[in-house]
Formats: structure tokens, sequence, C-alpha cells
């Protein structure tokens, strides 16, 4: 069922790095603002009635620039660890998702207030993940310079795919986001907010109840999907590169599934219908949500591209998930 136009709604819109950086681009900061007016553009609609916004974003090709600036820079300025530089990206791109999207708002008549909040989702320490590098980041190395690496870092490193060796970093399950109940206050003030950028800053909880950010990368839908349920929403909006899911995707007897429930939904990921890498985290993320939100309320995953995002909410195109 298509969440009603005229009632206030809480959204999680989730954007995928297509909506920022895409394919064969340099990533200038003048590349990066040309998509980011495209898709402010189709955020717009989303925001009619009052809804009630929280915009999270992805960051690997950003992240993985910061990582060749230093290690060309490694002589001159000390590198920093990852977690220091996922801060560093949900800020510069935080920026510039509420800057442009402000200016929008500005344009139309309807300023809102827009407040980036560098996130720490917190994980569990004895996460399997940790025990099994999976995601790969930063550049590409030679063999030579990926061994030399390998034992004056400690880093895990793997050839792939035929294009040289990268690093690779644990990718653990969020289990909280430290700034959840001041993201929903915000919420609660009329904010628009920007949070979890790049799946939040991987944190870990020591004895003494501190806090400890940790050498790994989070899926930015899981992460997503973590805060969608903290904060209590309606709709959490996955916003990629596609229009539909699709079963059977890229093969002769591909179909676009317009509506599934979660039965259905676990039935196709079971079956392997979702790629690993790009649609089977949007589906576990959508299922997450689903399952551990109330009951009570109704709730949605609409998968779509962002210039579909408002006719899908309409019920007129996309991919619904419900209960």
């Amino acid at each position: 069922m298509a969440v009603a136009k005229d009632i206030a709604k809480t959204f999680v819109i989730a954007l995928g790095g297509n909506s920022i950086l895409r394919a064969k681009q340099k990533g200038t900061a003048e590349d990066q603002y040309g998509n980011l007016q495209a898709t402010a553009e189709q955020l717009l609609g989303l925001l009619a009635s009052g809804n009630r916004i929280v915009i999270t974003h992805g960051n690997g090709p950003q992240v993985g620039n910061l990582f060749l600036a230093m290690e060309t820079a490694k002589d001159v300025v000390p590198p920093l660890p990852l977690d220091i530089c996922g801060a560093a990206t949900e800020g510069t791109m935080g920026y510039m998702i509420q800057n442009t999207l402000a200016n929008h708002l500005r344009q139309i008549g309807a300023p809102r207030n827009i407040t980036t909040v560098i996130t720490q989702v917190i994980v569990d320490r004895n996460d399997p993940a940790f025990k099994n590098p999976s995601k790969p980041i930063g550049p590409f190395y030679d063999a030579g310079e990926a061994e030399r690496l390998q034992k004056a870092k400690g880093w895990d490193i793997i050839e792939d795919s035929g294009r040289g060796y990268r690093r690779v970093v644990p990718s653990p399950i969020p289990v909280n986001i430290q700034q959840a109940r001041i993201i929903k206050s915000m919420l609660d003030a009329g904010e628009i907010v920007v949070a979890v950028g790049g799946g939040g800053i991987p944190v870990v909880r020591e004895e003494n109840r501190n806090l400890r950010g940790v050498e790994a990368v989070i899926d930015k839908d899981y992460a997503s999907a973590r805060l969608a349920i903290e904060i209590d929403a309606d709709v959490l909006f996955i916003l990629t590169a596609v229009e539909y899911v699709y079963r059977d995707f890229a093969t002769p007897h591909q179909q676009a599934l317009e509506e599934l429930n979660l039965t259905e939904a676990k039935k196709l990921l079971e079956d392997g219908h979702f790629g690993k890498g790009s649609m089977e985290p949007k589906i576990r993320a959508a299922i997450m949500f689903l399952e551990e939100t109330d009951p009570s309320r109704e709730r949605e995953t609409i998968i779509t591209l962002p210039e579909t995002a408002v006719k899908a909410l309409e019920g007129k195109t996309g991919t619904r998930i419900m209960r």
C-alpha cells in the first residue's frame, strides 16, 4: 500500500553512490555538486506534507580518494586511521548535501534547517566479520607494494579481480546508532538530518563503557535500516541504480518485482536471486527494518532510482517490500 501523501511520515532516504559520484567521473567537487543538484531536485517532492527526513549516503569512492591522497603524501603528512577518514568524509559529503538541498528549498520558498550529524555506529567486538575481513578499500597496489604493506602495517590484502591488490577490512553488522536519540529530537524540532554517512563510524564499547573506533566499514544500507528502526521511521527508501528490484537480473528471464512481502523477499534471497555486492544487502536491510519495527503501524521499504522516488511513494513505480 502506498503511503498517503497528506499524512506526515518519517523517511530514511539512503542515497546510492551514483547520486553523488558516477562511474568514470574523477570525483572533483564540481562532479559531486552537479550530481547532487539533480538528486536534490528529486528529494524536494519527498518533503511534501511536512515529512520528517533523514538522508544517509555511501562514501566508498570518496574515502578511497582520501586514502590515495594519504598514500601519495605519506612521507610528508602522517596517515589517518580508517575511522577518522570515515568521519572526515561524513563531514565533507554532509556539507555538500545539506548546502545543495537547503539552496533548492530556499529557491522554492520553503526553507528548512538541514544538519549533518557525524554518526558513531556501535558494532559487536565479537562479530565474526573481524575474523574474516572482506570489504576492499583504498587504492590498488602491485604485488611488491602489497607485500611490503602487509608486513609493515599488518593489513589483510587480497588480489582483486586481476586488477591488482587491495586492502580488505571487516564489515560488521550495526548493533546501535549512538546518536539515534539526538537525531530523533532534531526531527521532532523540524530539522532535516544527514546521518550515518558511509555506514557511519564503526565503534566498539570497551569494558569501561568508552567507545573506540575500529578499522572496519559498515554497509550503508544496513546502517540506514538500523537508524530507521531506532528512530521509528515509516519508510526506508533505498535509492540506487535501478528502478526496480529484479528476479533473474541481467538474464533473458529478467522480471521486475513491483511488490514483495517478507516471506517472498526471504525466499528469493535464499534462492540467490540478488547479487551479493549489489542488491542482496539492500534486501537484507529491508527485511531487517520490517522485522524489527513495531508491527502496529504500517511500514515499507521502497527501492528505486532517485529520479523515480516520488512516483514510487505514490505506488506508480519501484519495488515495495512490506510485511
